[in-house]
């Protein structure tokens, strides 16, 4: 399967705030497991329990909107605590009081203004069912690289660009195994066929 970085937008509308003396954070899930997010009409996906286990601890940010330049958090600077449960990839986001930016973010979130999410990753393992014309994605691996706090997780358009991509190279593949196993076929028929001919010649 051909890997490209692509965004999964996730509405867990579960996003708050935390004050803890003298530390800021935002936390809440970034992804939810086996919950079904519809990509256009005839597309959907779902991730698989354990998806992120692999991942989890590699170099990860957290941004604003998928602003690279608005950093929030990275787990190599033990800004960003990302841990995967029963439920789902789960975050914390410890806030930087001089950064405005997110000290912005922090407020919008506590007032309930900012509470939806969005990962950038690659797929590394997936699955996939066609039914009725309708084509389901179970996401089993990824290669995380960020997690992002959003107004609107909105990249419904890139998503369903990427699943047509890849259900169209998939197809394609499919063709061309098949016609490559007939040809096979066919030449091992030929072959057979006179070699059968020359057997009874002698």
């Amino acid at each position: 399967m051909e890997t490209r970085k692509r965004y999964l937008p996730i509405s867990t509308q579960n996003f708050h705030t935390r004050d803890d003396e003298d530390s800021l954070t935002i936390e809440g899930y970034f992804a939810v497991f086996d919950s079904t997010y519809q990509i256009g009409d005839l597309f959907s996906e779902s991730i698989a329990p354990g998806a992120f286990t692999d991942t989890i601890s590699g170099d990860i940010r957290a941004l604003t909107n998928h602003d690279t330049s608005l950093v929030l958090g990275r787990t190599t600077a033990g800004t960003l605590e990302l841990k995967e449960d029963e439920h789902g990839l789960w975050g914390r986001i410890l806030i930087n009081p001089k950064d405005q930016d997110a000290m912005n973010l922090y407020s919008r979130t506590q007032r309930g203004d900012v509470n939806q999410a969005s990962i950038g990753f690659m797929i590394t393992d997936e699955d996939e069912e066609e039914h009725d014309g309708h084509v389901h994605w179970t996401i089993r691996k990824v290669e995380l690289f960020e997690v992002s706090v959003c107004t609107f997780p909105a990249y419904e358009e890139t998503a369903l660009a990427a699943r047509q991509n890849d259900y169209f190279t998939a197809k394609k593949r499919e063709t061309q195994a098949w016609r490559s196993r007939m040809l096979k076929k066919l030449k091992g028929e030929k072959h057979g066929t006179e070699s059968t001919d020359a057997q009874e010649k002698a």
